[in-house]
């Protein structure tokens, strides 16, 4: 790998990141275009619906500079036309470019290769797995939503030193500091979607929006199986409230249903399984059809379990506070039996934030 291209490749992630949160269920997506070991141009897929990063990178530019230049992309340019966005392909064949770097071919059967095959059919030289690695990891959510049809799954758990989530059963706690805390807005701006249960709702009462960074706010999404939730919630109420998803079982009050269903909330109606909870597996799917690729699980200690019981997860992010609670709620999970790899370790103020995979 040239040290040169990869300094180029750097610069495209870089940009790419900063439409984190707007583009979704479009992938993350930089361009940067060098003619003579000079940058001429660059750009970033900004917003859904926007013009491509390798377009818009291109229209910036006359064509007697992009002439004989190369086109650096975290991802393979797309060449279909299934989006009211123009495919990339025909610009950059038409654009006088004559070497295209690339860090990840797209898995969407749409480009799959193809995107590379008409390039190279129009003489300009192809070369893949440039940062391939980084370029994975910018586009994880939108890489797991193609592949699987699911979204990618994180969940953030925040307990004590002594592994409670609470100081108090039925209390609302702080746990953590404010570092931590503006860590969990950063999360929440760039998933499509936050998810909590029934018992966060009614103790908490969270808003789930983001406040402490910039950024937009997630979809809301509440499992409340019994419909115990109060009406009066933030999360039906507030400015944000057209962004709230409940799933509820099939025979739960339609009285209540009716009042959040006017006042502008989306509820889906399930059948439970042999336990009497709702189906984990037929929420997610219902989330995949809302082209939600990205779920950030907050809570509380009954949903943690539940999604870590079926393996569904994809990370879980530990912040760890260095406060004892002593008779609080436990986690009653066992960290040490998960089959988690830990990715990440670092400190947040006092608080010590600890990225796992799941190794399964």
């Amino acid at each position: 790998m040239s040290i040169t291209d990869q300094k180029y490749m750097k610069q495209c992630i870089k940009i790419a990141k900063l439409g984190a949160g707007n583009v979704s269920p479009n992938p993350l997506v930089g361009a940067v275009i060098v003619n003579n070991n000079k940058i001429i141009s660059k750009a970033y897929h900004s917003n859904y619906g926007y013009l491509h990063a390798e377009a818009k990178a291109i229209e910036q530019v006359s064509f007697e500079y992009l002439k004989g230049s190369t086109l650096y992309c975290n991802l393979e340019p797309c060449c279909h036309t299934n989006k009211n966005t123009p495919p990339c392909v025909p610009k950059i064949i038409d654009s006088g470019i004559k070497k295209v770097i690339i860090s990840n071919i797209d898995p969407n059967k749409f480009v799959a290769g193809k995107g590379i095959k008409q390039l190279r059919d129009s003489r300009i030289e192809v070369k893949l797995g440039e940062c391939e690695t980084e370029g994975y990891e910018l586009n994880k959510f939108y890489f797991k939503f193609i592949k699987t049809g699911l979204p990618f799954i994180t969940i953030k758990i925040a307990h004590s030193l002594d592994l409670k989530i609470s100081s108090k059963k039925g209390q609302k706690t702080n746990i953590t500091g404010y570092k931590s805390n503006k860590f969990v807005h950063y999360l929440r701006s760039i998933h499509d979607a936050v998810l909590v249960g029934a018992n966060t709702i009614k103790i908490d009462n969270p808003k789930l929006t983001v406040r402490l960074v910039k950024g937009r706010n997630p979809k809301k999404i509440i499992i409340d199986g019994n419909l115990s939730s109060p009406l009066n919630s933030f999360v039906f109420n507030d400015s944000n409230k057209e962004l709230t998803i409940l799933f509820t079982k099939s025979n739960s009050d339609i009285k209540k249903i009716s009042q959040l269903r006017s006042n502008g909330i989306k509820v889906y109606e399930l059948e439970s399984d042999d336990t009497g909870s709702l189906k984990l597996l037929d929420i997610l799917k219902i989330l995949a059809n809302e082209k939600i690729n990205s779920l950030l699980i907050e809570g509380g200690g009954i949903i943690f379990k539940m999604f870590i019981k079926e393996n569904l997860f994809d990370e879980i992010i530990f912040l760890e506070s260095p406060t004892i609670f002593g008779d609080g709620l436990p986690l009653n999970i066992n960290k040490k039996s998960l089959n988690i790899k830990i990715i990440e370790e670092k400190m947040l103020g006092n608080d010590k934030k600890i990225i796992c995979s799941n190794a399964d």
